[in-house]
């Protein structure tokens, strides 16, 4: 890196081989890995920790203090996992107390104006298209999809594989391997054609259906669906983690959508 219409703190710790392009300002106590390309008129603040081959594109603010009134200066971190790929404008805010980072897992595509808000966690795998929101202290799994402008309320969860439409405001949690859409947020679905590309067989996939249609297709509540899941359905890896999604879901599922008369 030689850079000289870039502004890097003598406190960072930049690999030798990452690109830096002009006008861009890296503050102190910032790590960035191997083979990462910054590009202009990006900031990155204090607590960024950037994994290695990443691409973060021209506007983008990443670690900028949390925007949340309880947050006192506290030493918290941003993390950037490897392969991520961070679009232009997307600001990602560090941590608050509450879990002390926000993080972003490996192999992300954070398109275009999305913001990333204080103590979210983020899988790895997953794509937020453009102008999509997360509030604070989300919780988002991997190979997760959410369409464009699709916003989540704070203190939610979307679990592993699951695929949300665009326009979505997400209020309630979102299982995992389903489609959600309309409004209010519902079931629609699984979600067939990711988990096809991802190697989840025919069997596997039937599986799935045969849970969620348990779930919210035969009129029962949340707790039945569930007993009656555990009794009836093999145990199995996605079997056992959807049971323990409703369960650990503080904030609630998302309903079955149901036609208007």
């Amino acid at each position: 890196m030689n850079q000289p219409l870039a502004y890097v703190h003598p406190g960072a710790k930049i690999a030798k081989n990452v690109v830096v392009e002009p006008f861009t300002t890296i503050h102190n106590n910032v790590i960035i890995g191997e083979g990462t390309w910054i590009g202009s008129n990006v900031t990155i603040m204090e607590g960024a920790r950037i994994g290695k081959n990443c691409n973060i594109f021209p506007g983008a603010v990443i670690s900028a203090p949390p925007q949340d009134l309880k947050y006192q200066g506290e030493d918290t971190i941003t993390e950037i996992g490897d392969n991520t790929t961070i679009r232009e404008c997307v600001t990602i805010n560090k941590g608050t107390s509450d879990r002390m980072k926000t993080v972003i897992g490996k192999n992300c595509l954070i398109m275009a104006y999305c913001h990333v808000a204080h103590d979210c966690i983020v899988g790895d795998n997953c794509i937020f298209s453009n102008n999509s929101t997360l509030a604070g202290h989300i919780t988002v799994g991997d190979y997760v999809i959410l369409a464009g402008m699709t916003a989540v309320h704070q203190f939610c969860s979307i679990g592993n594989h699951a695929f949300v439409t665009g326009g979505s405001l997400v209020r309630k949690d979102v299982p995992p391997y389903v489609k959600a859409a309309r409004e209010p947020l519902s079931y629609v679905g699984i979600n067939s054609v990711g988990l096809r590309r991802r190697g989840f067989t025919t069997e596997k996939i039937r599986e799935i259906q045969n849970i969620f249609r348990i779930l919210y297709q035969k009129n029962y509540n949340n707790t039945q669906a569930a007993e009656i899941i555990e009794a009836e359905m093999e145990a199995t890896t996605e079997r056992d983690e959807i049971l323990q999604f409703i369960k650990n879901s503080h904030r609630g599922i998302m309903k079955g959508y149901i036609t208007s008369n």
